[in-house]
């Protein structure tokens, strides 16, 4: 299926590593124009130079995605520089601090912040040039943990919020003709990241862990997940606005937590 994103110019936040990095990946091997942010300059001149290996010329525009106003400021800089946008993944996030009684305003504040503000702020910024685009769409990367909570407080708040930060914005935004979406992934192995580790640590906890939670017998892939998102982002999607699709693989509850003794 050709998914008519060749092209397209996209804006990816945390697009350094992991799943915003196989976003932007899977977009720039759809033949999209795309731009990756990340707070880390040498994340991003190690990601950049990785697409570069792999045929793809991307740009990096570094920003701490937690300062509304520097993000807004690169938002419509690299719309400027790429004579428009078409399509924007939020997909910056992280927590602070532990559950309810070990957190504090801050940590709230900050995590609230890194994750649903940063979205919002994101779009809101680019919608001049989505709109103007005919075609735009937003995507959100939001997490098992919004609404499969049994994690750590303030994380599975703010990514229920981005949950439902979707259908909000779709019904806002219809009349702009953008279309906003959620995307959820579940546990994802990823090469040296959170679920590697623990597999190292402990292969038979972990296995347990994969039997009791997944019930296809192992996780989500990186893949799997860009995958999904460059068929919600694209005109082929035109008809799914404010929808929330888990990546997931029907995983039973959230990760956030120690899942092992």
């Amino acid at each position: 299926m050709d998914l008519q994103l060749a092209g397209r110019r996209a804006f990816v936040t945390g697009g350094s590593r992991g799943i915003g990095l196989a976003i932007a990946r899977a977009l720039a091997r759809e033949g999209a124009v795309v731009s990756l942010a990340a707070r880390s300059r040498e994340g991003l001149a190690e990601a950049t130079d990785r697409m570069a290996r792999e045929g793809h010329v991307v740009h990096a525009y570094p920003v701490d995605v937690t300062d509304q106003a520097a993000l807004a400021d690169v938002v419509a800089r690299c719309a400027e520089d790429r004579g428009g946008l078409d399509l924007v993944v939020a997909n910056a996030g992280g927590s602070r601090g532990g559950g309810l009684q070990t957190s504090t305003p801050e940590d709230w504040v900050h995590t609230l912040g890194l994750n649903v503000v940063h979205a919002a702020t994101a779009i809101r910024a680019a919608l001049p040039w989505l709109s103007a685009s005919g075609e735009g769409a937003a995507l959100v990367i939001a997490s098992v943990s919004g609404w499969k909570p049994r994690s750590v407080s303030s994380y599975s708040v703010a990514k229920a919020a981005e949950i439902h930060l979707a259908p909000t914005l779709a019904a806002e935004l219809a009349a702009e003709r953008v279309r906003v979406n959620t995307l959820s992934p579940g546990a994802v192995l990823v090469e040296g990241g959170r679920w590697q580790r623990t597999r190292d640590a402990d292969p038979e906890a972990h296995e347990r862990f994969v039997a009791d939670n997944l019930p296809g017998g192992r996780m989500v892939t990186l893949d799997e997940v860009a995958d999904a998102a460059c068929f919600l982002l694209s005109p082929r999607a035109s008809g799914i606005n404010g929808a929330h699709v888990p990546v997931d693989r029907a995983q039973d509850r959230s990760t956030d937590r120690p899942v092992f003794p």
